[in-house]
């Protein structure tokens, strides 16, 4: 008797250690998926997720998928949402990449979602920028037919790069609403009334100066968030396909710089003790109400870091972590991991996507 309580009393601990421990683990999404996009709607009280479906030679995906969660560790597929492979989106063929989105209240209390994204646009044979729109975070949208921003919109001492990698920023100072974008170079402009344009006047060159690919050279992914009277600018070094690609920042008194790059830049970077590698083109999340933050962020599956046989880049996977800043505001170091999060407590008020929304 007292061997059998002994076992109980052990598978019970263990139970329990076990429930303790429950976490989301990394990564958080089925298969391959990249440049997350993470945003708390306050219409369904869920967390969404919207990404580059991945696995493609050559970053040749054609669609969008959405995940939604109520927790952060469960995610449930709501399905394709935008299809760059159909007459969905008409000026494009393909290269579904890096997409952001943004949920706005309209005046009669209900909800609009706008969508950005890049596409390889036919007109032009280079990606462009478009922008979709539906009543509801998993869809249906609907194109708005032409790009919001292409090869023609880049700030005029800029040469080279793509018109890619779009973010969307609400700033709660001013109300304002700005996108953000670039490969090799960061652009920012504020967007118009109707979400679907941008007032050309304030197109502007943002791309932090100097840097290596050990530190912060600026390539690609620009992602901004406010908190305690601070603009964080965030983007991604090196190439996608590298180990060493990585998350690092700077700080700016405005939505459009200019930027201070911080004294210890990086963010987030490799562990290959861990077998994690090339973790960037990150969003963040803010938890409604609550000074607590999350990266949401891809990594090179291990399997696919060598050019042959599967060419490396495009096997990559979305993940979580903590993401915590130091008293004078800078933001820590966040240790990838393998676990993941815990599972948040419920959401019931206020908004998590950048903190801003």
């Amino acid at each position: 008797m007292k061997k059998t309580t002994t076992i109980l009393l052990t598978l019970c601990l263990a139970l329990g250690l076990q429930a303790q421990k429950k976490n989301s683990g990394n990564p958080i999404l089925p298969e391959f998926h990249a440049d997350p996009e993470v945003m708390y709607s306050h219409q369904t009280g869920k967390f969404y997720i919207y990404s580059t479906t991945d696995g493609a030679a050559g970053w040749g995906g054609y669609y969008f998928t959405v995940f939604s969660s109520d927790d952060l560790t469960n995610w449930h597929h709501e399905g394709i949402m935008l299809d760059l492979g159909t007459q969905q989106v008409p000026w494009a063929s393909g290269n579904a990449w890096a997409p952001c989105i943004e949920e706005r209240r309209q005046p009669d209390g209900t909800y609009k979602y706008y969508f950005y994204y890049s596409g390889h646009d036919t007109k032009r044979n280079r990606k462009s920028i478009g922008v979709a729109v539906s009543d509801s975070p998993t869809g249906p949208f609907v194109d708005k037919g032409e790009p919001i921003i292409t090869d023609e919109d880049r700030p005029r001492d800029v040469r080279g790069g793509q018109a890619i990698d779009v973010d969307v920023f609400h700033d709660p100072v001013s109300g304002k609403f700005y996108l953000y974008w670039g490969n090799g170079f960061m652009a920012g402009a504020e967007l118009n009334d109707d979400m679907l344009s941008v007032k050309q006047e304030t197109i502007t060159h943002l791309t932090p100066r100097g840097g290596t690919l050990q530190d912060y050279q600026f390539r690609e992914g620009a992602y901004v968030f406010y908190r305690e009277g601070k603009y964080y600018f965030l983007w991604s070094v090196d190439d996608t396909g590298s180990p060493n690609y990585h998350v690092a920042y700077g700080t700016s008194d405005s939505p459009l710089g200019p930027i201070t790059v911080a004294k210890d830049p990086v963010v987030l970077i490799q562990n290959p003790e861990l077998d994690i590698y090339g973790p960037a083109h990150n969003s963040v999340l803010q938890i409604p109400g609550r000074d607590e933050w999350y990266i949401v962020y891809h990594r090179i599956n291990k399997d696919y870091l060598l050019p042959e046989p599967h060419g490396p880049g495009f096997h990559r996977q979305v993940c979580i972590d903590r993401m915590e800043f130091n008293p004078d505001g800078t933001i820590r170091r966040v240790q990838p991991t393998r676990e993941g999060v815990a599972p948040v407590k419920k959401v019931k008020t206020g908004k998590v996507k950048k903190s801003k929304k």
